[in-house]
């Protein structure tokens, strides 16, 4: 059964149909029979997906819109929003996941009677899997892990904040203004009035997890939704969620009060043994993340809504581990209203340091001995407001490590995280000392995440040794454990980089002296690229020649056209925009989902169409088998009839980009279909795909001639202020 109330936005449109913004624009202008808009604003108008299909099959458009794209265009245009959508199709997935048969069983006849018996199903599933669900009716004597009764409405779903083309649902959460008081149930099963709009959502959803399975479709709508709202979440990317994890060892009973999406709970969720606490302010996240959980651990998961901070939803918890990404340099964490909360063992934290609040939270919620990791800002490290705070952590043993992560580990993506495990102190250290780990080494060049097997292997060598031993060999810009009474001065600054030796250059002049002679090489090498004097053909040559476009050319078959995704495999590296723009190696990462990804093949042709300029980059065996990021496309020509040099070298023309993107306030967007090249026979184009090869390499050697000249000569004003080199 389609949904006729599901809207979707020309974004969507373009999604559908494989194409660009620009090409929706020009069927709107030039098809008087294109679907009026339904909603949404004049700059952002909305349409009914199931008239956008019937339009897309009726002009050849598209043959069928693909089963993923049709749910999550769904779930995006929920009349009560997408989170309210996706906390459904969770439900729904989990009950699939666990009793396939009653899903079966009560989706077998009507809308009505699937949403009227679906809430009898779910309490049967929700309530031990994730215990204080609240429950139709009874929500009234919810307790959140046996704190006091907490009022909620009967059967709410956690509410979504409003965005511009999403009404919000009723029973808006606590906000900084007006703190909650009381932690309420992260989950409440629906009724069925409030299911019955989400369900031809639903059985496209079962659909969906027939052919993937249901904790990967959940990923893939999760994973969209994030993406599609990069503004309203901080994600902790995962391989730091499995290095923090790594750091707290094998716990039994773990928690994170400030959970997001769950991505740190997900990382130690492999094991049924463990006991998973959940909380976050944002009752929207709160849910996703008890049904993410739900979906890959068969371990109880106790989650809660609310302000954790104000409203702690487990005061009598004594974990084994306590993984943590706290929100950053907030003002308005409860200063003035937690004076005197127990929980300030180490000092009452200033108002500018909520940083330190979330760190004595996490030790109040370990048992004895037990350990916490949080991820920081680097500031938390060095500011005089946290030096007396500091300072006891140190004195008394609770502080055990800090580590300085690669620029790139999370976001702020520009700033250097950091890493503080502490460990509850279950006895007195004679003498105290703090690790230090500096893995800045292992930034890498571009826009592309850090080496993580790199940061992992070292981070965790050096824990545990230091966790073993209680020290560790210094390693000279890596690695030390200093004794706290170093630390404990006027400012108690705990900064890795300011606490540990220089690393060790023994051959610096040789080193500078090997990039010189690459230089040299490489300058030889682009003077016997460099093009030779261009030749302007005779005016009765120069006539123009019978042009085609990509379009015409993918209708025909002589190419295929792929954009790139939105998530795809761990571990696969990404080709990004940057990438190409630069010439690089693959660098960038994607959010893990079992999306199907498009990988790269040699002899493709990939183009940005965000602003990228007049670029084009045809793949090698280098990069082939990387999966193709956003903001791109992928041309893959058919050798029989396109050379793809030739298509490379004519989509580069600065007139050729000019006449086929679209401008917004803001940018430029390509529409790669508009992108023309003259219709040549196989030999005249292989003529040209050759000279474009030419351009290309020489393109490519002016390019390392500039990143060796780059780091020689920063080289030599490091050599040269460090004493490494002698002026003369």
């Amino acid at each position: 059964m389609q949904d006729n109330a599901t809207e979707v936005t020309a974004a969507g449109i373009a999604r559908l149909a494989g194409v660009g913004r620009a090409a929706v624009s020009n069927w709107r202008r030039r098809h008087a029979d294109f679907p009026r808009p339904v909603g949404g604003t004049e700059t952002s108008p909305a349409f009914a997906l199931a008239e956008v299909e019937e339009w897309l099959r009726r002009h050849r458009k598209l043959a069928e819109v693909p089963l993923k794209e049709r749910v999550w265009q769904q779930l995006a245009g929920h009349p009560d929003g997408p989170v309210t959508a996706l906390v459904h199709a969770g439900c729904a997935l989990l009950l699939i996941h666990e009793r396939p048969p009653v899903w079966l069983d009560i989706s077998s006849g009507t809308d009505e009677r699937l949403a009227a018996l679906l809430p009898t199903a779910l309490d049967e599933v929700l309530t031990p899997r994730v215990p204080g669900t609240a429950r139709p009716g009874r929500t009234d004597r919810s307790r959140v892990n046996g704190q006091p009764p907490v009022n909620t409405p009967p059967a709410a779903t956690p509410a979504t904040p409003a965005t511009p083309a999403t009404p919000a649902t009723p029973a808006t959460p606590a906000t900084s203004a007006t703190p909650a008081t009381s932690a309420t149930p992260a989950l409440a099963i629906p009724t069925a009035p409030r299911l019955l709009p989400s369900v031809p959502l639903l059985r496209g959803v079962a659909e969906l997890a027939a052919d993937r399975g249901a904790r990967p479709t959940f990923e893939f709508l999760l994973g969209r939704h994030l993406d599609a709202n990069p503004r309203q979440y901080t994600l902790t990317p995962p391989d730091l969620a499995g290095l923090m994890a790594a750091l707290a060892g094998t716990p039994a009973t773990v928690l994170d009060p400030s959970c997001g999406t769950g991505a740190l709970l997900r990382a130690v969720a492999d094991r049924p043994d463990r006991r998973l606490h959940a909380q976050d302010s944002s009752p929207e996240l709160a849910a996703l993340t008890a049904l993410r959980l739900a979906l890959h651990t068969r371990a109880p998961v106790h989650a809660a809504a609310g302000d954790t901070l104000r409203a702690d939803a487990y005061p009598g918890l004594r974990a084994d581990a306590v993984l943590c990404h706290p929100p950053f340099n907030e003002r308005n964490w409860g200063h003035d209203d937690l004076a005197y909360d127990p929980r300030w063992e180490y000092g009452f934290p200033a108002r500018t340091e909520s940083e330190l609040a979330w760190v004595q939270h996490a030790l109040a919620r370990l048992r004895d001995g037990g350990t916490a990791v949080l991820l920081m800002p680097p500031a938390v490290a060095s500011r005089r407001s946290g030096r007396r705070i500091r300072a006891d952590l140190l004195r008394r043993g609770a502080l055990r490590a800090v580590v300085a992560l690669p620029a790139g580990a999370a976001p702020p993506y520009s700033v250097p995280l950091h890493l503080w495990v502490l460990r509850r102190p279950d006895r007195t250290h004679a003498q105290p000392e703090l690790l230090l780990v500096d893995a800045g080494r292992f930034t890498a060049e571009g826009r592309g995440g850090p080496d993580w097997p790199g940061v992992r292997e070292t981070v965790l060598d050096a824990w545990g040794a230091f966790d073993r031993d209680g020290g560790v060999e210094e390693r000279p810009g890596v690695a030390r454990s200093v004794p706290v009474i170093e630390l404990l001065d006027d400012d108690v600054d705990l900064t890795p980089a300011r606490r540990l030796p220089p690393p060790a250059d023994t051959d610096g002049a040789g080193r500078l002296a090997d990039v010189r002679a690459r230089l040299d090489e490489t300058l030889r090498l682009t003077a016997e690229l460099a093009p030779p004097p261009a030749e302007p053909v005779p005016s009765a040559a120069s006539g123009r020649l019978p042009l085609t476009t990509v379009g015409e050319l993918a209708r025909a078959g002589a190419l295929v056209m792929r954009t790139g995704g939105h998530g795809g495999r761990a571990r696969v590296p990404v080709l990004t925009d940057h990438d190409v723009l630069a010439g690089t190696a693959p660098s960038g990462t994607l959010p893990e989902s079992e999306e199907e990804p498009v990988l790269t093949e040699p002899g493709d042709v990939v183009l940005p169409v965000l602003g990228g300029g007049a670029v084009a980059r045809v793949v090698d065996e280098a990069t082939a088998g990387a999966v193709l990021g956003r903001n791109l496309v992928l041309l893959r020509p058919d050798p029989a009839a396109l050379d793809a040099w030739f298509l490379a070298g004519f989509l580069r023309g600065t007139a050729n980009h000019r006449q086929a993107s679209s401008y917004a306030s803001t940018a430029t967007r390509l529409d790669v279909r508009r992108l023309q090249l003259p219709r040549l026979a196989p030999d005249e184009q292989r003529r040209y795909g050759e000279r474009f090869r030419a351009l290309d390499a020489f393109e490519r050697a002016l390019r390392e001639a500039g990143r060796l000249g780059e780091q020689l000569v920063r080289g030599m004003y490091d050599g040269l202020t460090d004493g490494t080199i002698a002026p003369d």
